[in-house]
């Protein structure tokens, strides 16, 4: 892997953090990017060369500007960007709050499509890099009481895949990380009750992380790390939508206060 940078975002915790750890055992220099600072500097402490802190909420555009004016430094040229900032609503979506829908837009689509925009060019000019968009099994199913964040997450998937298509004949690569349920932060903040997914198919961030940078170093569009995940993932490609987003919110709709 040709990597001397890498910018990882949503890097406070959880696969995030993950991604830092793993890539500065490799030798990569590492930007980390997160809302909270006395965080980052936790993580940055970990890190055998310590690693560049950038404080920005993705949110917002002034914190979407910040980091992009960084991925367009051509003095300190970032050649790997970890699109892994994300934002989860769980609940019926007539039930759910305004502002977090739009934040979660905002973060999981708008900052998304504008990093990938701004880092795409420098490293097509180097011919060097690429980028990991972290997406999630849920973009594969309707998802009944997670609506706004599985569309979000189909949203991923689908430009994840065309991009990657269209430098596919550069030597920049783009890969589609999609994870099932993970053991982070994630699910507590974006209310998901306890007990909604069974344990058996929780993973871990770094064997999450691993199989990625697995996955980009070989050059594969679409990277699902567990086997169970991919059953469901591709499995679902195979039975009608009416089926599988019914089925899922039977399972969701217990978890409904």
């Amino acid at each position: 892997m040709r990597i001397r940078r890498a910018l990882v975002t949503g890097a406070s915790a959880g696969i995030g953090a993950a991604f830092a750890r793993q890539l500065s055992a490799r030798g990569v220099e590492v930007v980390l990017v997160a809302r909270r600072a006395s965080r980052l500097e936790l993580v940055a402490a970990e890190l055998p060369g310590g690693a560049e802190v950038l404080v920005a909420d993705l949110a917002e555009p002034t914190g979407r500007e910040r980091v992009r004016a960084r991925l367009v430094d051509a003095q300190q040229p970032v050649d790997l960007l970890v699109n892994n900032a994300g934002l989860g609503v769980y609940g019926a979506l007539a039930s759910q709050d305004e502002e977090r829908i739009r934040a979660l837009l905002d973060v999981n689509v708008t900052a998304l499509v504008e990093l990938t925009r701004a880092a795409l060019p420098g490293m097509l000019a180097r011919e060097v890099g690429g980028i990991v968009n972290v997406g999630s099994t849920a973009g594969f199913v309707p998802g009944p009481y997670s609506a706004v964040y599985g569309a979000t997450k189909a949203f991923v998937r689908s430009f994840t895949e065309a991009v990657y298509e269209e430098v596919r004949a550069s030597p920049v690569h783009v890969l589609l990380l999609a994870p099932g349920v993970t053991e982070t932060e994630f699910q507590g903040v974006a209310g998901v009750p306890e007990g909604a997914f069974p344990s058996a198919l929780v993973g871990s961030a770094d064997e999450v992380v691993a199989a990625g940078l697995a996955a980009f170093a070989a050059g594969r569009p679409v990277c699902v790390p567990a086997p169970a995940d991919r059953l469901v993932a591709y499995g679902a490609q195979l039975v009608p939508s009416a089926l599988t987003r019914r089925l899922r919110a039977t399972v969701m709709r217990r978890f409904v206060a």
